[in-house]
């Protein structure tokens, strides 16, 4: 049986540094066309803020050791950005911060507990980022505090699916914790 050959270091970077010139062109030529066809609507905007979300993710994907609780913050962080970008373009009807920010939060941070449950051992890799998802998970409180959203009730949820799964995880990786701390500061 034939394996396929596996790209070179240097031949997937060099891949890498086409695809991304592709790209940059490509983001070119639909600007180009967006100012001479229809410049009253920004529909390269949105097209190449897909671009550069993609690239984030790819980068951050082939960059070698990745976590998979780093990779789940990146792409939470990175997605709730492009949403935002999209409603703004669009002419912010504040859906997303109504609807996609506070969906993007909940399903983040069952992705956080899921790992948690399968990989409990590993917790201390994942706990930096789980910390930041549930920092991140406050949000909805400001957008409620500020006005910036009519329907509150995805708000609430997420930041209750922030807490419960918080509350959780402390509760079933205390004593990994506890150990870890142990270990690391010799107490």
């Amino acid at each position: 049986m034939l394996y396929p050959q596996k790209l070179s270091s240097k031949s997937s970077n060099l891949l890498v540094k086409v695809l991304m010139l592709v790209s940059i062109i490509v983001a070119i030529i639909l600007v180009i066309i967006n100012k001479l066809t229809t410049p009253d609507i920004h529909w390269a905007a949105l097209a190449n803020g897909g671009i550069i979300y993609t690239w984030i993710t790819v980068l951050y994907s082939i960059h070698k050791n990745t976590n998979i609780a780093g990779h789940v913050m990146i792409q939470t962080i990175a997605i709730s950005i492009l949403t935002t970008y999209i409603d703004y373009k669009l002419g912010f009807k504040g859906w997303s911060f109504e609807l996609a920010i506070p969906i993007i939060l909940m399903i983040a941070n069952v992705t956080m507990f899921v790992l948690t449950i399968v990989s409990h051992r590993k917790y201390i890799k994942y706990a930096i980022y789980q910390l930041i998802i549930c920092l991140c998970s406050l949000i909805p409180i400001y957008f409620i505090y500020e006005n910036l959203v009519n329907n509150f009730v995805l708000c609430y949820i997420a930041v209750g699916v922030s807490a419960v799964n918080f509350v959780l995880t402390i509760i079933l990786c205390a004593r990994d914790v506890r150990d870890a701390i142990v270990r690391k500061f010799h107490l």
